[in-house]
């Protein structure tokens, strides 16, 4: 008996190892290289499309324990992560290239994972199967699953512009990390004056955007974290000073003093030849994008590996059709993982899928599942997607609001998370057993 497991994104390749490392084969499909997205390049799998980061490093924070408990149960992609990291400060980024690569070269070398290159039109009913097709689930595979529950969704995901690095004007930007936190190799930081910035803004808000057939463009449905700067900066003057090019923690070398506004770089790759525009997700048009950021002095000359792109993300109304396990609660022997569930951000997806993987054997086996204690931040994360009670459902990544509320009252921002940290860690490691 095999698992199929559909899309080999990180949350389809993180379920197809786990479900390989406890002995039982997989079939994984995956449409790409036959049939490619607009917002793929590469042959390979597990692409990174919005950002390179894989959020906060640090153990207490969410994102960062959200990772560390990956790491115990066993993830391939926090093993390639770890081994493909590049200089982010406080973050974990990688070198997208050489992730990706990575984690290809573990799928496709395992002997009990047949990849199976063409595109799912239909949803299988001949075996056990974990659906991790992404947010750019293709048209018939998402109409079957409209028709069957009357329960998908959609927003719009935005991607920000790449630049090289030999492109940017040094006499223009430092190198710092906010706070000095993380060394000065993580970011360059690119400042603009207060006249710089008024009329970069005034560029932005009226720059040309790219048309979308297949979304109301007055009012696209944008997940908050990825919002297009356009959109942002149509909030008021000072929304991007207070967001994305918040100048805080960070003195410009050339005046002494605090910017008014900064743009950050952050390196793309091992050798820093590419660097991306943080939080400068755009639907502007491609030459809109040259022209407008080219008004930031130090990205004037600047030349582009990839302009910012927008395109849909799908994902269920989780709520009123998943149960805990990622399993479809009337259909237990079909799965779902990755950002489809509502689980936004790319480790978020992989822990989904590393859960739907894990319980997909348990289920060919004929064995509970396992859902993991509240208190870890994969856990709660199940727990909320599934949650009946969640009325208007979006998107949601690791975060400590999830998590149940602490005994003790501690004030220090901190050290409460450390005690989230703590808590999460020890709950984890009183299950581990059950998950092989």
């Amino acid at each position: 008996m095999s698992i199929n497991v559909l899309g080999a994104g990180l949350a389809g390749c993180e379920a197809a190892y786990q479900i390989a490392r406890r002995g039982i084969p997989v079939r994984l499909f995956e449409m790409k290289p036959q049939k490619m997205t607009p917002a793929h390049k590469s042959n390979n799998f597990c692409e990174l499309i919005c950002s390179n980061s894989l959020k906060a490093a640090r153990t207490d924070s969410a994102a960062g324990l959200l990772k560390e408990e990956m790491r115990r149960i066993g993830s391939l992609l926090m093993q390639c992560a770890d081994q493909c990291a590049v200089p982010a400060g406080g973050a974990l980024a990688v070198d997208r290239d050489a992730f990706s690569g990575m984690v290809t070269q573990a799928i496709r070398s395992n002997p009990l994972i047949e990849i199976i290159e063409e595109e799912v039109t239909r949803l299988p009913r001949d075996a056990v199967t974990v659906v991790a097709t992404g947010p750019l689930t293709g048209d018939a595979l998402a109409q079957q699953i409209v028709q069957q529950w009357g329960s998908s969704l959609h927003f719009f995901d935005a991607a920000a512009p790449i630049v090289t690095a030999d492109s940017i004007d040094r006499d223009f930007a430092f190198a710092a990390s906010r706070y000095d936190k993380g060394g000065d190799d993580a970011y360059l930081n690119c400042p603009l004056n207060k006249e710089e910035y008024e009329a970069f803004h005034s560029a932005l808000v009226s720059a040309e955007r790219a048309p979308r057939h297949d979304v109301d463009v007055q009012n696209p449905k944008v997940y908050e974290g990825c919002m297009p700067v356009e959109i942002l900066a149509q909030r008021g003057l000072d929304t991007l000073r207070f967001g994305p090019m918040k100048p805080v923690g960070l003195r410009d070398p050339r005046t002494g003093h605090r910017p008014w506004a900064v743009l950050q770089l952050r390196s793309e790759n091992t050798g820093r030849t590419m660097y991306n525009l943080v939080g400068f997700q755009t639907n502007l048009k491609f030459p809109e994008q040259k022209r407008v950021f080219g008004m930031i002095p130090a990205l004037r000359q600047a030349e582009y590996v990839r302009f910012g792109v927008m395109h849909r993300n799908t994902f269920l109304d989780s709520p009123r059709l998943l149960a805990s396990d990622y399993s479809v609660r009337e259909q237990p022997e079909l799965f779902f993982a990755g950002q489809m569930t509502g689980v936004e951000g790319y480790m978020e997806s992989a822990s989904s899928g590393m859960m739907a993987g894990i319980n997909a054997v348990k289920r060919l086996r004929g064995e509970p599942s396992v859902i993991l204690p509240p208190e870890t931040m994969i856990g709660a994360l199940s727990r909320y997607i599934a949650d009946p009670a969640v009325k208007d459902f979006q998107p949601m990544g690791a975060n400590l609001g999830i998590l149940p509320p602490l005994q003790e009252t501690i004030r220090d921002k901190r050290m409460r998370a450390a005690a989230y940290a703590q808590r999460a860690l020890c709950a984890l490691e009183g299950v581990l057993d059950r998950l092989q």
